[in-house]
C-alpha cells in the first residue's frame, strides 16, 4: 500500500448544500461507508483537513467535525508526525495461555518483529523470584516490537532463565518465543497472570507511534511447565485502540 495520503474525491461530488442534512454529517457518513467497505483500506493516511476543505468548497470547521465524528467511533485515529489515519483491524485476543505471535498469525495477520535489545544481566530479586533462581544468576532479558500487518501493536520485554540463553536474536526474528520454547521440550501449563493499564512512559510512545503519555494496555505474566518450573517472565504494553483482551466468565 502507498504511503501517500489518500482522499476519495468522487464520494463527495453530489453532497446536497441546501438541504436539511448537515454537511459534517453527510461527509462523516460517507466517509465512514468507504473505510467499513474498504474504498479506504485500514492504515490508509488521509490528506490534511486544508486540503479537504479545498477540495470540497467546505469551511475547516466542518471538516474537522466530520472526521472528528469517525475518531469518536474508533475508525479514524490522529497521530502525531503522520496525520489522520484508519484504524487498523482491532486485535481480540482470547486469555490463553499462547504468545502474541500465534494470536496474531490465528487471526489471519501477518506478525513481525523488531528486536530492540537482546541481554544476559544479573538477576535482581524481583526477577530472580519471578524465574526461580538465585539472586545475581545469569538471565536473559530481550525487548521487542510486535508489528501486526506493518502497524506496531505492543512492545514485548521478556525474561528467560539460563537453560535458554542459546535463543538469539536470529530466532525471535522469525518465531514467536513460545514457539521456540517448545522447540526445545518445553511445555507450558499454567501462568500467573495480571491485566492493566498504564500512561506510555519513555520511548515507549514512540515505539507504539502514539502521542505521549497514551494510555497502554499491559499484561504481566510468568508461565510455568508440566513440573512447576518458571520457564519466562514478561511484562507487556499495547495500543488499546488496536488490542483487546477476551475472556469468558463463569458463575459458581
Amino acid at each position: 500500500m502507498s504511503n501517500d495520503p489518500v482522499w476519495p474525491d468522487e464520494l463527495f461530488t453530489d453532497l446536497d448544500r441546501t438541504g436539511p442534512v448537515p454537511l459534517y454529517f453527510q461527509i462523516s457518513s460517507r466517509l465512514e461507508r468507504a473505510i467499513r467497505e474498504g474504498i479506504i483500506p485500514a492504515g490508509a493516511r488521509l490528506v490534511n483537513e486544508i486540503e479537504i476543505s479545498k477540495r470540497l468548497g467546505l469551511s475547516r470547521p466542518t471538516v474537522r467535525r466530520a472526521i472528528q465524528e469517525l475518531v469518536d467511533k474508533g475508525l479514524l485515529v490522529r497521530r502525531r508526525g503522520i496525520g489522520t489515519q484508519v484504524v487498523q483491524a482491532r486485535v481480540s485476543r482470547p486469555v490463553e495461555l499462547t504468545s502474541l505471535h500465534e494470536d496474531l498469525s490465528r487471526g489471519g495477520h501477518n506478525p513481525s518483529t523488531k528486536v530492540l535489545s537482546f541481554e544476559h544481566i544479573p538477576a535482581d530479586c524481583e526477577i530472580a523470584d519471578h524465574l526461580g533462581v538465585p539472586v545475581d544468576t545469569q538471565v536473559t532479558r530481550i525487548r521487542r516490537v510486535r508489528y501486526a500487518d506493518g502497524t506496531p501493536m505492543a512492545i514485548l520485554v521478556n525474561l528467560l532463565p539460563p537453560e535458554f540463553s542459546d535463543i538469539t536474536i536470529e530466532d525471535l526474528t522469525s518465531q514467536g518465543l513460545y514457539e521456540l520454547l517448545r522447540s526445545r521440550g518445553v511445555t507450558m501449563k499454567v501462568a500467573n497472570q495480571a491485566i492493566g493499564a498504564r500512561r506510555a512512559h519513555g520511548d515507549e510512545h514512540e515505539l507504539l507511534d502514539v502521542p505521549k503519555g497514551s494510555p497502554v494496555l499491559t499484561m504481566d505474566r510468568v508461565a510455568f511447565d508440566q513440573g512447576g518450573k518458571p520457564v519466562e517472565a514478561g511484562h507487556h504494553c499495547y495500543q488499546p485502540d488496536l488490542y483487546s483482551f477476551q475472556t469468558t466468565l463463569v458463575s459458581r
